[in-house]
C-alpha cells in the first residue's frame, strides 16, 4: 500500500484523499490497526446479544459498543441531523448539549429507535444501566441507534448485556468500537491525525441512507487535546459542514444522523487553528471512506464546482450531479454519457438559481475537457479516453448471483481510493465546493429490497 502526503485542508477547498491502494483485506486491516490507537484517556469496549424483534418473529443478533472517558469531560460538542422524524436517541443527545459534561457514549446498531413506542424512555433506561456499571449520572451518558427504522428497542436484553460491556473496556486500540457501530458497512471506518503532543481519533458508521443535512450517519471523534467547550463545538460545527455536509450515496437524510466529538483534555492544544485544520482532515477523511464503502459502491465521484457565486450554489451543483439517477447508473456502467451531466447541472440551476450564467461554465471529466462556452467537445479519443479513467476508478464490477436474484459486492475492503474526476467552472464568482458521491448498482438494490429480512 501507498499514502500520499496529506495537505491540511482550508475553507473551499477539495475534500482530500489519501490515495491509498491496498492489495488485500489484510493489507487493509494491518492499515486498520496500525492507525487505531486511542487517545489519552479513552477507553472502548463492546458486547454482542441476541433478541427476538417484537415487530418480526425472527432472531435478531445486536452489538452494544460503549466509548468512555477515565473522567467526565465539559469538553465535548454533538451535531445531528435535520430530519424531521429525529430518533429518540437523537432527542435525548440534543438535550445532553446542556449537561456540564458527559463521560460515556452507549451505541447500538440493529435497531434505530425511531417514532418507537417509548422509545425516549428506553434508551434513558440504557443510559442509566451505563452509568451505574461507570459511577456516572445518566445524564453524563449519551445514546446513539442506528438500524431499522421503526423496532423498539430490546432494551430487558440490552440492560442485561451492559455489565459485559463494562468489563470488557480497553485502552489501545478504537477497532472494537469502529467494528462494534457497523450495519450494512463491509469493513470499519477509522482516522486518525497527530497535533502537538495529542491525536484525534475518528470512526465513522454508515454505507446507505446518506445525504447528510449537518450532520451525517454515526461518527464519533475523539481527542486528548484540550479545547474548551465552545471553541470544541464551534469547531465542529464548521468542519461537519464542509465534510460530512458535502457526501450523498443515495440523497436520503437519516433519521439518526449524530457526529459526537470528546476531549480528555490531557495535553495542551498548540493553537485551535492547528485543532480545526487536524479535524477536518479526519472529518474529510472519514466522509470519503463513507461513500467509498456504500451499499453497493462501484465508483465514487468527486465534483469539484468553481467558479460559484456562492459556496450554496457551488454545493447545489455538486449535489445535483451525484445524486441524479442517470448518471449514477450511467458511471455505475463506465459509460461516459455526459449528456446525463449536463442535464444534472442544469436542473438545478434552472430550478434554484436561473439568474446563474452557464454560458462560460468548462466541464471536465478525468482531466480532459468536455464542455466549453456551452458547447460539448467531444470525440472517439476522449471518449475511449472517458471509459478508461472510469474503469480505473471502479471498485469491483458485479457478478451474476447464482440465485438470479441478490447482488452481492465482491470486495470486502477497498482496493484503492481512486475517483471518477468531475470538474465544474462556472466563471462566476469566487466560491468553490467539493462534493462526493456514488454510482448506482444491482447491489445496491439487492442490499435495499432484502435489508431488514
Amino acid at each position: 500500500m501507498r499514502q500520499q502526503a496529506l495537505i491540511s485542508p482550508q475553507r473551499g477547498t477539495a475534500i482530500p484523499s489519501t490515495h491509498l491502494i491496498f492489495p488485500s483485506a489484510e493489507s487493509h486491516r494491518s492499515w486498520l490497526e496500525h492507525h487505531s490507537a486511542l487517545p489519552r484517556g479513552f477507553r472502548v469496549g463492546r458486547t454482542r446479544l441476541e433478541f427476538m424483534p417484537a415487530e418480526v418473529a425472527k432472531p435478531a443478533k445486536m452489538n452494544l459498543t460503549l466509548l468512555v472517558l477515565d473522567e467526565p469531560t465539559p469538553a465535548f460538542a454533538a451535531v445531528f441531523t435535520k430530519n424531521a422524524f429525529p430518533g429518540a436517541p437523537v432527542l435525548i443527545g440534543r438535550k445532553r448539549l446542556e449537561e456540564p459534561t458527559l463521560g460515556a457514549l452507549v451505541v447500538n446498531n440493529k435497531v434505530s429507535n425511531v417514532c418507537a413506542p417509548g422509545g425516549v424512555e428506553a434508551s434513558e433506561r440504557l443510559c442509566a444501566a451505563v452509568a451505574g456499571g461507570l459511577g456516572l449520572s445518566a445524564s453524563q451518558v449519551l445514546p446513539c441507534s442506528t438500524g431499522v427504522i421503526g423496532w423498539r428497542l430490546p432494551v430487558d436484553a440490552m440492560v442485561e448485556a451492559v455489565p459485559k460491556a463494562v468489563s470488557s473496556l480497553e485502552g489501545g486500540s478504537v477497532l472494537p468500537a469502529a467494528e462494534g457501530i457497523m450495519t450494512t458497512d463491509l469493513y470499519p471506518k477509522v482516522r486518525r491525525a497527530r497535533i502537538g503532543e495529542g491525536s484525534i481519533v475518528g470512526i465513522a458508521k454508515g454505507a446507505g441512507m446518506i445525504e447528510p443535512n449537518l450532520a451525517t450517519m454515526l461518527v464519533f471523534l475523539m481527542t486528548d487535546v484540550d479545547v474548551p467547550r465552545e471553541a470544541l463545538r464551534s469547531a465542529l460545527r464548521s468542519v461537519a459542514s464542509r465534510t460530512f455536509g458535502c457526501i450523498s450515496v443515495d440523497s436520503d437524510t437519516s433519521t439518526s444522523d449524530t457526529v459526537a466529538l470528546l476531549s480528555s483534555r490531557k495535553v495542551p492544544c498548540p493553537s485551535l487553528k492547528e485543532f480545526e485544520a487536524a479535524l477536518e482532515q479526519v472529518c474529510a477523511d472519514l466522509a470519503e471512506d463513507i461513500v467509498r464503502n456504500g451499499e453497493g459502491v462501484h465508483h465514487v465521484m468527486r465534483v469539484q464546482v468553481r467558479g460559484a457565486p456562492s459556496e450554496d450554489v457551488a454545493r447545489g451543483i455538486g449535489k445535483s450531479v451525484v445524486n441524479s439517477p442517470l448518471f449514477q447508473c450511467a458511471v455505475n456502467g463506465n459509460d461516459p454519457n455526459v449528456g446525463r451531466l449536463v442535464a444534472a447541472i442544469g436542473k438545478y440551476v434552472g430550478a434554484h438559481h436561473p439568474e446563474v450564467d452557464l454560458s462560460r461554465c468548462t466541464l471536465r471529466m478525468g482531466g480532459r475537457v468536455i464542455l466549453e462556452h456551452g458547447a460539448f467537445r467531444l470525440d472517439n479519443e476522449t471518449e475511449k479516453a472517458l471509459v478508461a479513467h472510469m474503469k480505473g476508478a471502479e471498485l469491483y464490477t458485479s457478478v451474476p448471483p447464482a440465485d438470479g436474484l441478490t447482488f452481492r459486492p465482491q470486495v470486502t475492503y477497498p482496493p484503492h481510493e481512486r475517483s471518477v474526476e468531475i470538474e465544474v467552472e462556472l466563471g462566476t464568482g469566487p466560491a468553490t465546493c467539493t462534493v462526493l458521491g456514488a454510482d448506482r448498482s444491482h447491489e445496491y438494490i439487492s442490499e435495499n429490497a432484502d435489508y431488514r429480512s
